[in-house]
């Protein structure tokens, strides 16, 4: 029998190429198969979600298990985001988990205060990173139940 777990989409929502492809690269390493989808700007994330524009076909935007929320985004930024989806009663449930380089403590406070399920401060340097996505994977995808 499948694991639900391993079908759940997974939505990134990041501007870095970079990071984008070092957290693809992570995810293959510990063995994460879900299938992954990217926003590269707040706008693009909304209506992703929203399914408005481009992504109106549920096929090409299907709603995701988990997101993965960079905070400095291009246009809309991340905490408006965050905002936003847990605002909407069709969208709070999706855990978010904000990956990002900030560690600011005020950062920190006010996406946990819009709800925000868990904040990740990127690790520098490609093992300390990998070591994170790797507990991530753990805990959201093998341990916590998400919701469908």
């Amino acid at each position: 029998m499948m694991n639900i777990k391993s079908q759940q989409p997974i939505l990134i929502i990041e501007d870095s190429d970079e990071d984008y492809m070092l957290t693809i690269r992570a995810f293959n390493r510990s063995g994460l198969a879900n299938p992954v989808f990217r926003c590269e700007n707040g706008d693009k994330a909304l209506d992703f979600l929203l399914r408005r524009a481009k992504y109106a076909d549920p096929e090409t935007s299907p709603r995701p298990g988990i997101i993965l929320l960079d905070l400095n985004l291009p246009r809309t930024d991340g905490r408006e985001v965050l905002r936003q989806i847990k605002e909407n009663s069709k969208l709070r449930k999706i855990p978010v988990i904000i990956l990002t380089t900030s560690d600011n403590e005020q950062d920190v406070d006010e996406c946990y205060a819009k709800g925000a399920n868990s904040f990740i401060q990127k690790p520098a340097g490609f093992e300390n990173f990998m070591n994170a996505i790797r507990q991530m994977k753990g805990y959201w995808f093998e341990i916590v139940i998400l919701p469908k």
